[in-house]
């Protein structure tokens, strides 16, 4: 695969897991009583420690894989199994356990430090997030194809802080049932991209045990 396409393949894979939009009714829910002001330090806060967590796991996850000697193509059905389930929940239009639970996000409305918990950390890069950017960095078959993960992370994350910039005005403008539709739909997507790590990494095993 050439860079160009591993770049836009990397984007679509990154920015569906991360599912801003996803995220947005959250955002929302927990910086209701904020001012704009307050909202979007909480939005930057967010979003830069999720990027550099994001960037940290593309960066050195084959050194973590190679520490507890884990194969890549043992990771893509571990995570491809993972990420369906994530997808499954966002087909189903709620939030999903493998990241937070209601509950934890119920309790979160009274922390001052909600853009680390939870989110930034696990709504925005959380297990599914930390896979996919391990897998995408690991498959990479050069030192470019390794930047162009990096290019498509810092892309999604930008789009994430105008998406949590203009939180409030993309909710009016698309509303509630707008979001629900988006999210399953990215659902929908993350579900194939799912079957796509299993399929490839329950290849690559056969094959290599056959060689």
């Amino acid at each position: 695969m050439d860079v160009i396409s591993y770049f836009i393949y990397s984007f679509v894979s990154i920015f569906v897991i991360v599912s801003p939009i996803g995220a947005l009714i959250t955002f929302i829910s927990l910086t209701s009583t904020m001012t704009q002001q307050e909202k979007n330090l909480m939005a930057k806060r967010a979003v830069t420690l999720a990027c550099v967590m994001a960037l940290f796991f593309a960066i050195a996850g084959d050194i973590i894989l190679n520490f507890f000697g884990i194969g890549v193509d043992s990771l893509k059905v571990a995570g491809g199994i993972l990420l369906f389930k994530i997808a499954f929940d966002m087909m189903l239009a709620r939030v999903s356990r493998e990241s937070i639970t209601e509950g934890e996000i119920n309790e979160s409305m009274n922390r001052e430090d909600i853009w680390i918990f939870p989110i930034a950390l696990p709504m925005m890069t959380g297990p599914g997030t930390i896979t996919t950017v391990i897998l995408l960095s690991g498959g990479s078959e050069s030192v470019f194809h390794q930047l162009a993960v990096i290019l498509a992370i810092l892309l999604t994350y930008l789009i994430c802080f105008m998406i949590l910039f203009f939180s409030r005005r993309i909710y009016k403008f698309i509303g509630y049932t707008g979001t629900l539709v988006i999210t399953r739909l990215l659902g929908l997507f993350l579900a194939a991209l799912a079957v796509d790590f299993i399929t490839k990494g329950i290849w690559n095993i056969y094959t290599g045990f056959m060689l």
